[in-house]
């Protein structure tokens, strides 16, 4: 049975270790979908840590933008995140806020066609005033209008604060 959850909240707010926690209360073998380029060699410690932290029991699969690609059928499976996941067709798409929702939209559609139990981690950056940067302004609408777009399918919405979680939707 296909199972949507989305867990937002802001950057350090314990979003990634809540949902790694919840896939393994789902199962002994879970799959973490990495949506980050590597930028630098910050980084690039930070992935090898998160990866370490997570243990061999995890099948890791790096993918950028075609999460399709990658049959994950009765799985369950973390994706973190889609904040990095909408930067990889926002800059590919050269700034166009609405070429680069209908890609994620229709990506985000044949992803989830699949029967599997899909973990969705998100930041939550739209909370805070408006900035004053023009690029920063887009890219806030385009992550809050995909944000709005996954919890309308969601089953499950959780708002993670300082560590806990709260839960926001549950659809019966």
């Amino acid at each position: 049975m296909k199972r949507i959850i989305l867990i937002t909240g802001g950057q350090r707010s314990g979003k990634s270790s809540f949902a790694e926690n919840m896939a393994h209360e789902l199962t002994s073998s879970p799959v973490y979908m990495a949506t980050a380029k590597v930028w630098d060699d910050e980084f690039r410690e930070r992935v090898r840590r998160h990866r370490e932290r997570r243990g061999g029991e995890w099948t890791n699969i790096e993918e950028e933008k075609e999460l399709s690609r990658h049959d994950v059928t009765g799985r369950v499976v973390v994706i973190d995140c889609v904040t990095l996941w909408c930067t990889n067709f926002f800059t590919d798409s050269d700034a166009h806020v609405s070429e680069a929702l209908e890609t994620v939209k229709n990506e985000f559609d044949r992803f989830t066609r699949q029967e599997a139990t899909f973990i969705f981690v998100t930041n939550e950056i739209g909370l805070g005033g408006v900035s004053t940067n023009r690029l920063q302004r887009k890219f806030t609408d385009l992550q809050g209008w995909a944000n709005q777009y996954i919890a309308a399918q969601a089953d499950e919405v959780y708002l993670m604060v300082s560590g806990i979680p709260l839960k926001i939707k549950q659809t019966p």
